[in-house]
């Protein structure tokens, strides 16, 4: 089993930067990809980054790269999502989750979930 909880985030004005964490619990942490996700309101769940359990490789959604970065350190079971140029769009709340397979871009193929972070960016 693993157990999820996000931190991090608020409200914070556009161009600003937050870091979210996320940090797990529970003897497996270290076999799992992670990723990240968020939903706005009416919106679906939408992929944003995801990392590999060593950390050495990366993937992210168009909308994120360039400005988004996910990290990772398994010494202390937590994935950071670090969030810079933010943007009115980026509001939502945001989730971290432990990737199952096969398509990591996909929220079904994700096994555990946080309970989610608002973050909220104006104008």
């Amino acid at each position: 089993q693993v157990q999820l909880v996000e931190s991090g985030g608020g409200l914070v004005q556009a161009g600003g930067s937050l870091r979210l964490s996320c940090a797990a619990s529970g003897r497996t942490f270290s076999s799992y990809a992670m990723g990240w996700f968020r939903q706005a309101p009416g919106k679906e769940r939408e992929f944003v980054a995801v990392i590999s359990w060593s950390g050495d490789d990366t993937y992210y959604a168009d909308s994120a790269k360039g400005r988004f970065t996910i990290s990772r350190d398994n010494a202390w079971n937590t994935v950071y999502l670090q969030m810079n140029s933010l943007k009115p769009e980026d509001t939502a709340v945001y989730y971290c989750a432990a990737y199952s397979g096969p398509d990591y871009y996909t929220p079904e193929s994700y096994s555990y979930w946080g309970q989610g972070t608002q973050v909220t960016v104006s104008s």
